[in-house]
């Protein structure tokens, strides 16, 4: 009962100033244990209006497939009244900024998440993780950089907000990065570096969830502490303002 009580909490908040999601996964990941409309449905209960559906693209072991994203099409566009983002959380794969799907797939998605994750890339220098995730962000099909702060993929903070702000690219602030139990603990200070200059820069950032399980969808939680603690102003917090996100994403060109 407690642990409701507190996601009832955590969804008063959503209601009141966040109102996307876009970093989320289901059954299709492999290792999530929620359905679509189970996340969609949790979402419109907290007050979202936008999720983003970024199943795990398939280098990432356990992961669905290539007929997995081909078919999204079928999907409604609005399940429980939230509109859902077809997505993909791509895997990098090398330094030139190769990812795991077609240009084909990416074009016909309304969103891409580009990450690092160690089943795919081993951890190399600052300077070589720098210049992939810079390489990255000069897709035109890619969106978002999910969860950099990573402590196991050191980078030079300032270079990468200048490209992320230069390609109209949007870093995201990952709420499960900050869990101090999760794999990707240690990495607070990192992510708060992003953050400062994120604002120095004017530039918006992403909150994303990283939810794995349906009462995870829109839990910032761990993000609010820090965003709390350098005063980021609402307006770079591109989750509060679903037209200023939809603008922001259009900025990347998919054709």
């Amino acid at each position: 009962m407690a642990l409701y009580t507190r996601k009832i909490w955590i969804g008063v908040i959503n209601m009141n100033k966040y109102k996307i999601d876009t970093h989320t996964h289901t059954v299709s990941s492999g290792h999530a244990y929620s359905t679509v409309t189970e996340n969609a449905k949790y979402a419109a209960s907290i007050g979202l209006e936008i999720i983003g559906m970024t199943d795990h693209a398939p280098k990432m072991p356990g992961s669905c497939g290539y007929l997995h994203f081909l078919n999204l099409r079928i999907l409604p566009e609005y399940i429980e009244g939230v509109r859902v983002l077809k997505g993909i959380e791509l895997n990098i794969l090398d330094s030139t900024g190769k990812v795991d799907m077609s240009e084909r797939i990416l074009k016909n998605l309304d969103i891409a998440i580009a990450s690092l994750h160690l089943p795919c890339i081993d951890p190399k220098s600052e300077e070589d993780f720098t210049e992939t995730l810079i390489n990255v962000i000069k897709n035109p099909l890619v969106n978002i950089i999910g969860h950099p702060g990573d402590p196991r993929y050191p980078i030079d903070v300032k270079k990468l907000v200048t490209a992320a702000r230069d390609y109209n690219t949007l870093l995201e602030i990952n709420n499960s990065s900050l869990d101090p139990n999760g794999s990707r603990a240690g990495g607070d200070k990192i992510v708060k570096d992003i953050i400062l200059e994120c604002k120095r820069q004017d530039m918006p950032i992403i909150l994303g969830s990283d939810a794995h399980y349906m009462t995870s969808v829109g839990d910032f939680t761990n993000v609010q502490k820090l965003l709390d603690e350098v005063q980021m102003p609402d307006e770079l917090i591109i989750n509060t303002d679903t037209e200023a996100f939809k603008k922001f994403i259009s900025l990347k060109k998919k054709n």
